[in-house]
């Protein structure tokens, strides 16, 4: 009996650190394929540079997404947010299905309540978040009411190496939320370790990140 060859996800990050982050989701969700990550961090830096994802920067996105392609991943997930708009051009014209990683979360988002609350440390990460919850809830044919909450100097504090600024700024914008949506969303998928500081007392609406997410929808899928 000739064995099943095991199909390989290729991930598309802005950053090296999330490698082990859905290295070790994969392995826990016992997702049974080959993983091919490619990192670019210069992806993020110019999206953050420019202040928007540009066509340069998205054109580096396709790029990458072409790369993977040509090394025969069966599937790929572009794992950051604010270069997810370049997914949607390059599904036009890609022959392998792609993923951006906030889509799952987005529509979960759109499936427990019509107030929907969205945290992010980047502006270039908030305005794509909210726009893709929209349009996903536009097309099931809901409304939703979005509370964008921008978490200033907290991604600036991440990269420098001040994780407790970080994580003291996104768990202030979950306490100033919580009260006032059905349901959080947060952005980035470098804030989802934030969820396990908060005591489960202190959850009182559903929170959601991206990674788990995005990584449970895949397992059904491949």
């Amino acid at each position: 009996m000739v064995p099943t060859k095991r199909k390989t996800l290729a991930l598309i990050h802005t950053s090296s650190t999330l490698e082990p982050v859905f290295a070790k989701l994969c392995a826990d969700m016992d997702l049974a394929v080959d993983l091919l990550h490619i990192a670019d961090d210069s992806l993020i830096r110019d999206v953050i540079a420019d202040g928007a994802l540009s066509e340069g920067t998205s054109q580096r996105v396709r790029d990458h997404i072409a790369a993977a392609e040509r090394a025969n991943a069966d599937y790929i997930m572009v794992t950051c947010s604010s270069i997810g708009p370049a997914v949607d051009s390059a599904k036009r014209n890609g022959s392998v299905p792609i993923l951006r990683v906030d889509q799952p979360m987005a529509d979960q988002a759109v499936r427990l309540g019509n107030r929907v609350g969205v945290i992010a440390t980047l502006p270039t990460t908030l305005v794509p978040t909210a726009e893709l919850i929209r349009r996903r809830a536009n097309d099931v044919g809901k409304e939703v009411e979005i509370t964008a909450h921008l978490c200033t100097g907290a991604f600036e504090a991440l990269m420098s190496g001040n994780v407790a600024e970080h994580d003291a700024a996104v768990l202030k914008a979950l306490e100033d939320l919580k009260g006032h949506v059905d349901v959080i969303v947060l952005a980035q998928a470098s804030m989802a370790r934030v969820i396990e500081q908060m005591a489960k007392s202190e959850i009182s609406v559903p929170i959601l990140a991206s990674p788990p997410i995005a990584v449970d929808f895949l397992k059904d899928l491949l």
